[in-house]
Order: structure tokens, then C-alpha cells, then sequence
């Protein structure tokens, strides 16, 4: 019973020692460089040989010359019927009619409006001319008033007020003339009434009569001085006063006839805009309405554009159909005009400088397994893609054009391709994977494995087709290289360095380190990335 218990208990010893020993064994032979390394260690033997430098990236095949077919109406519309795709169409042939019916609608009453606004700008052309009428009217009257007045100054000055100086100094004359014949007279009568001729009474006659004729050339001189001093410049004041009137009221003719004149072609011109304006919303109606019957421009094969359309984010590529809502200025067909196609690939920003137009391209078609085809790079865009960058801004792929030479039959618009762009080709290069080349520094460096140890080697690289790197110098074809580089010397001592830092951050007044807070870990150790050869 004990013999048994004891070899009982010893098997599981042997069986942890067996485990141990060939742990050992195997990591010695690691090591060691032993013919079971290469299954072991990821290595690569140094290859000399032909090298393709290339680009790959995926795309659609599109037609190189078509037609673009947008939707032309305003708003949203409503498909109402559509031709099927793939359908060979010839240039007038109806392709899609949407729905006309609420601009039919609108039209009628638009052109209601429109008729209304063409009787507006008649009547305001008619206001205007007998505006302008009255105006000339008003002003031929304001300036015969002006010349009235100014005759009227004139003529008393030269005429009337002569005139009637002239009767006033005659009447004098007339006056003081009677005065001396009853003066006479009376003088006459008083020698005849002493010699006892005549009565008295015909003396007290002769008298008066001398009297009256005294007072009445008195009145005539009174009558003279009135006219001088005060008729004349109260006349002359008058007269003035009626031309400046006849002035004033001739600016203020010309000033009202003017504003009239104004106010009446404001409103002719705001008649005239808005029968322009209301032309044009009828003019847009009807265009709308002709927009919702689509016809082929040109002879083709229809391909509806929700077809070559990617996946939006948060929507789904409905393709087109009857009863969909369609938008303004949404592409609806692409009508390839020739059987010339295109591949059009999406570049990453990263791949930039070594994309140029006119590299050689070869392109695979999904659907076409046994054929390839090839081409050149016709266009690079000069922006990102922006619809890739909505959904990822840390994504920025460029659109590139590839156009296909030689036969192409059998390429359909929509298939999915592959692209490889020959960046450059070597006869006779060495080379090995990218993923065995880290950055030291600003060095490349390679680990070489030898003699069972990792040596680090400094190399020259470079352009890399992202699988393999050509290495310019530093390597000889037959050597090995680490494709899992461990970490570097220098990092190591980064490494060390800043876990010494972290000590030294975590040490507390007594020099003691200071125990990690809840939840808190370790940083991790720095890893040797590989290098990225575009660096170089």
C-alpha cells in the first residue's frame, strides 16, 4: 500500500519535471537557432528577385462617357413611372414621369395673378401719361400767371401810371385855367358893381364861382400828389407782389409735376416688376411641369444611380422606384453613352505622394475571375471624399479615375474591382516583409537572427507595395530576419527610465513608494512598433 501511495505521488512530480524540462528544451532551441527555430520564431529569409511596387485598392466599374440625369423640379416629388434599368433607350424616349399635379395647381392661380398684374402695369402706363399731361398743363398755366404779372407791372409802370400822371397835371392846368377866368371875372364884377352895373347878388355870384374854381385846382394838385406819393407805390407793391406769387406758384407747379411724375413711374416700374416677377413664377411652374417629364438626351443603357451609390450612414440605398420621393438635384439615371468604361477607386491620403497620373494600373473584376484588365490613372481628386469623411473624419480616401484600354467587353457599370497600382517595378532587388523593419530613432533597423541571438542591424530602405519593403542596403539575400522584432536595447532603457519616474512619482515624503489607487494599473510597456517606410 505505502509502495503504491509513493508511486502514485511521484507521478505527478515526473509529469511537472517532463513539463519543465521541455519548456527548457524548447527555449533553448529557440535560441539556439536550432532546425525547430522556423516553426517557432516568425523569420524570412533575406530574398534577391523581381519586385512590384504597388498600390491596391478596391472600386466600382462606371462608364467613362454618360449622361447624368437629374432631377430638375423643385421640392420633393413623387415618382409616378419609370423605365426599367438596363433598358437600351434612344435619345427622346421617356425615362421617369414624376408627379405634375400640385404645380398644375399652383399655375392656374398664378395665372390669375399674372393677368391681374399685366391689367395693374396698363393702368399705371395710363397714369402716368395723363400725369405728365396735367403736369404740362399746370405749368403752361403757372407761366402765363408769371407772364401775366410781369406784363401788368410793366404796363402800369410805362402805361397806366403816365396815363394817369398825365390827366392828373392836365387837369391842373385845366383847373388853375378857370381859377383865372373867374378870377377875371370877379375882378370885372367888382368894377361893374361900384359903377352900379350889377347887383350885388351877382358879385356874391362871381365870388363863389372864383372859390370853387380855387378849391377844384386844389383838389386837382391833392389828386397829383396822391398818385405820386402813395397810389403809384402802392401799386407798384401790389404788381410785385402778384409777379413773385406767379414765381412761387410756377416752382411749386414744376416741383408738384415733377413728384407726380415720380410717384406715378414708381408705380409704373413696380407694375412692370411684378408682372417680370409673376412671369417668372409662371415661367418656373411650367418648367416644372415640362421637368417632370424626363426624356433620354442621348441614345444609352439605363442605370439608375441608386444603383452605383454606396451605403449612406443611418439610411439604407433604396434603389429607385415608382411611388419613391425624389428630391431636387437628385441624380435619378446614368446614361453611358459609349462602351467605354472606367474603374473608380478610393485612395488613402497615406498613399498621396506616390499616386500620379499616368501610372499603369492593373484591374480585377469580381464577376470576370479569369480576366484582367489594364489602364492608366487619368484623374486624382484634388479634395477628399466627402462623404467618406462625414462618416469617418479620420478617414480621408481620394477618389481616382482609371481608364480601361483594350478589350472590355463583358464589363458592366456597378461591378466591384480590385486596382493595383504599378508605383515602379524592379528586375532584381533584395527585399523582405515590412512588418520586420522597426524605427530606432530615425534609424530603420532590422533584427537578423543569428547564431540563436536577435543582432540589430541598421538598414536603408525604400518603397514598400505594403507587404514587402525594398531594402537598399544592409542585408544580404540568405539571411534571416526576426518578423516579431522584440523590444529594442534603447526602449528598454526608456522603459526602465520611465518606470523609474513612475517610482519616483509614487514615492511619498519617507521615500517609500506610495501604493497605487483603486482601480489603478500599471502603465504598459512601450512596444516597438514597425516602421512605417513612407517615413523615409
Amino acid at each position: 500500500m505505502t509502495s503504491k501511495k509513493k508511486k502514485s505521488a511521484v507521478k505527478p512530480i515526473l509529469a511537472g519535471a517532463l513539463v519543465i524540462v521541455a519548456a527548457v528544451t524548447i527555449a533553448a532551441m529557440k535560441w539556439s537557432g536550432g532546425d525547430d527555430q522556423a516553426a517557432d520564431t516568425p523569420t524570412f529569409e533575406v530574398k534577391r528577385g523581381p519586385l512590384t511596387i504597388s498600390i491596391d485598392a478596391s472600386g466600382t466599374i462606371k462608364a467613362l462617357d454618360q449622361e447624368v440625369i437629374k432631377n430638375q423640379v423643385e421640392g420633393e416629388t413623387t415618382i409616378l413611372s419609370l423605365v426599367a434599368e438596363g433598358t437600351q433607350v434612344k435619345q427622346g424616349d421617356m425615362l421617369i414621369e414624376l408627379d405634375s399635379s400640385k404645380f398644375k395647381d399652383e399655375l392656374v392661380v398664378e395665372q390669375i395673378a399674372l393677368q391681374n398684374a399685366e391689367t395693374t402695369l396698363i393702368s399705371a402706363q395710363e397714369s402716368l401719361a395723363v400725369g405728365k399731361n396735367q403736369a404740362e398743363s399746370d405749368l403752361e398755366a403757372a407761366q402765363f400767371a408769371l407772364d401775366f404779372a410781369i406784363e401788368d407791372l410793366r404796363k402800369y409802370v410805362e402805361g397806366d401810371y403816365q396815363n394817369e400822371l398825365t390827366d392828373a397835371n392836365s387837369q391842373i392846368v385845366v383847373k388853375k385855367e378857370a381859377e383865372q377866368q373867374a378870377a377875371d371875372k370877379y375882378e370885372w364884377s367888382k368894377q361893374l358893381y361900384a359903377e352900379k352895373y350889377i347887383s350885388e347878388t351877382e358879385l356874391k355870384a362871381d365870388e363863389l364861382a372864383l372859390s370853387r374854381a380855387s378849391l377844384e385846382v386844389k383838389l386837382a394838385e391833392s389828386k397829383l400828389d396822391l398818385l405820386k406819393n402813395f397810389t403809384y407805390g402802392r401799386m407798384i407793391k401790389q404788381l410785385e407782389s402778384d409777379k413773385w406769387q406767379a414765381e412761387m406758384a410756377l416752382e411749386r407747379a414744376k416741383r408738384k409735376a415733377k413728384a407726380d411724375v415720380v410717384l406715378l413711374e414708381a408705380a409704373l416700374y413696380e407694375a412692370k416688376h411684378r408682372l417680370e416677377m409673376q412671369k417668372d413664377v409662371v415661367n418656373k411652374l411650367e418648367t416644372n411641369i415640362a421637368n417632370t417629364m424626363i426624356k433620354a438626351p442621348a441614345d444609352g443603357m439605363v442605370v439608375y444611380a441608386s444603383s452605383q451609390r454606396g451605403h449612406r450612414f443611418g439610411g439604407s440605398n433604396e434603389p429607385l422606384d415608382e411611388g419613391q420621393q425624389v428630391y431636387e438635384r437628385q441624380e435619378l439615371i446614368h446614361l453611358p453613352t459609349t462602351d467605354k468604361v472606367k474603374a473608380e477607386i478610393k485612395v488613402h491620403e497615406s498613399s498621396m505622394q506616390k499616386v500620379k497620373v499616368g501610372l499603369p494600373v492593373v484591374v480585377t473584376v469580381e464577376a470576370l475571375p479569369e480576366r484582367t484588365f489594364v489602364g492608366k490613372v487619368a484623374r486624382i481628386a484634388m479634395l477628399p471624399d466627402a462623404q467618406m469623411v462625414w462618416l469617418n473624419p479620420d478617414l480621408k480616401v481620394y477618389t481616382t479615375e482609371i481608364h480601361l484600354d483594350g478589350d472590355n467587353s463583358g464589363l458592366r457599370t456597378g461591378m466591384s474591382c480590385r486596382a493595383s497600382i504599378v508605383i515602379d517595378e524592379y528586375d532584381d532587388v533584395v527585399y523582405i516583409p515590412v512588418q520586420a523593419v522597426v524605427r530606432i530613432g530615425d534609424q530603420p533597423t532590422v533584427y537578423v537572427v543569428k547564431d540563436g541571438r536577435d543582432e540589430t542591424r541598421p538598414v536603408e530602405i525604400g518603397l514598400d507595395n505594403n507587404r514587402m519593403v525594398h531594402v537598399i542596403g544592409g542585408l544580404e539575400p540568405g539571411e534571416r530576419v526576426n518578423l516579431a522584432p522584440p523590444l529594442a536595447p534603447a526602449e528598454a532603457q526608456d522603459e526602465k527610465a520611465r518606470r523609474a519616474m513612475e517610482q519616483s512619482d509614487r514615492a511619498g515624503p519617507d521615500g517609500r513608494s506610495k501604493p497605487r489607487g483603486p482601480g489603478e494599473a500599471p502603465k504598459p510597456p512601450r512596444k516597438t512598433k514597425p516602421v512605417d517606410p513612407r517615413d523615409t
